[in-house]
């Protein structure tokens, strides 16, 4: 192996999720229903295939790395129609970087972010636990050292900000934080964030939020970073600073296939990420970033994406409330089951129930104590439609 970093990763978990069930033949007279990732299978509004044919001629031109006045306006509007930001604090032109997808832009910061030492070692990444894997490879590709944050019931599914020690907090440069959290659907609120800022700033690292479910949400809007900065206030280095977050079209407007997003906070941050973006970042064409300008200034087509996932959300609560610790998250589009042992109840329903699950073991690390939060739980994927759904929870009872 050429580069030894790459030794430290943990196996993807799909990878480790089809060894485990490829060798297992499910039911041939049972149709496979696959919730085992997270991609949205709600249609796409009818706009996107419209505008993309419209402005076909601009897969002939390369895109820009800022993407266009448009694009960048269609996002500023948003952010201040989504959070309320304040006029005048928020400059799409220096604060703002259309990317291809949120995965890339993880990845990415860590590029940005993490310097070579910091205190007297390597710099520590501060990750939830459970987590997204793109974060453990921004950590670990990039020379730092990820410290797991066990994120489970006791905490709320969030980070407990104030167990961190203080001497962590020194030598940490990064610290991802997603809200709300994917596997458990947790939201941070207010208060939450604005401590995770303050602690930013405090100790000198990057808080780098990832609010790519942040339109999928139960009762009330999720909070986000920007606006927990304007509450805090300006300290001297500008509103935003220390804080970028991550938004996706993905699951906002089912459009996975489109990647498309954006990154935006602390303007010097803005300014390194775009030039590593020039030298090592896919940039979004034209016709995507014509089509993402008219998604962010919908929101009629989110409402109604809205309405499809509570329904399902609904029928989960009347089969499985009182069972496997069944809770209604408050935003995401993800049941945390705790089934015991989740690899072996994945395999048990796709080789009795054709259902894939994930084990959520496979998105969480050891801790220190050799524990594993994630083990006992399957995460599953509500994104087929509200017939699928049924089907494949009524499975999940009867096999568990």
């Amino acid at each position: 192996m050429l580069n030894p970093h790459l030794a430290a990763l943990t196996a993807y978990p799909f990878d480790r999720l089809r060894r485990l069930l490829d060798p297992i033949e499910p039911p041939p007279d049972l149709r496979p229903l696959v919730l085992s990732v997270g991609e949205p299978r709600h249609p796409p509004p009818p706009m996107v295939a419209e505008i993309l044919s419209r402005e076909a001629a601009g897969w002939g031109r390369y895109p820009p790395i800022d993407g266009t006045p448009e694009f960048r306006e269609a996002v500023e509007g948003w952010l201040a129609r989504r959070y309320g930001l304040p006029a005048g604090l928020f400059a799409a032109d220096r604060q703002l970087l259309p990317i291809a997808g949120s995965r890339e832009a993880l990845y990415l910061i860590g590029a940005v972010a993490l310097p070579r030492r910091k205190g007297k070692g390597a710099p520590l990444v501060l990750i939830p636990n459970p987590f997204y894997q793109v974060y453990q490879g921004a950590a670990l590709m990039h020379g730092a050292q990820a410290v797991y944050l066990d994120a489970g019931p006791a905490t709320g599914f969030l980070p407990d900000l104030d167990a961190i020690a203080p001497e962590v907090l020194d030598r940490t440069a990064l610290f991802f934080l997603c809200s709300p959290a994917n596997p458990q659907g947790a939201i941070a609120d207010p208060a939450y964030l604005r401590r995770a800022v303050t602690l930013a700033r405090r100790h000198g690292f990057v808080l780098a939020v990832d609010e790519c479910y942040t339109e999928i949400y139960d009762d009330a809007p999720p909070p986000g970073a920007l606006a927990a900065c304007a509450g805090i206030g300006d300290e001297g280095n500008g509103a935003f600073a220390n804080v970028v977050v991550f938004h996706s079209l993905s699951k906002r407007s089912n459009v996975p296939g489109l990647r498309s997003g954006f990154v935006a906070g602390d303007p010097e941050l803005i300014a390194d990420f775009r030039k590593l973006r020039s030298f090592a970042g896919a940039s979004v064409g034209l016709p995507i970033l014509a089509a993402s300008a008219a998604l962010w200034r919908d929101d009629e087509h989110v409402e109604a994406n809205r309405r499809l996932y509570r329904a399902k959300f609904d029928l989960a609560e009347r089969l499985l409330g009182g069972r496997f610790c069944f809770y209604r998250p408050a935003g995401g589009f993800f049941l945390w089951l705790d089934v015991g042992d989740g690899e072996a109840a994945a395999a048990k329903l796709w080789r009795e129930a054709a259902v894939r699950v994930l084990p959520g073991g496979y998105l969480a690390q050891e801790n220190e104590t050799g524990a594993n939060p994630g083990r006992p739980y399957v995460r599953i994927a509500l994104i087929d439609d509200l017939a699928a759904t049924e089907d494949a929870l009524r499975r999940v009872l009867k096999t568990l």
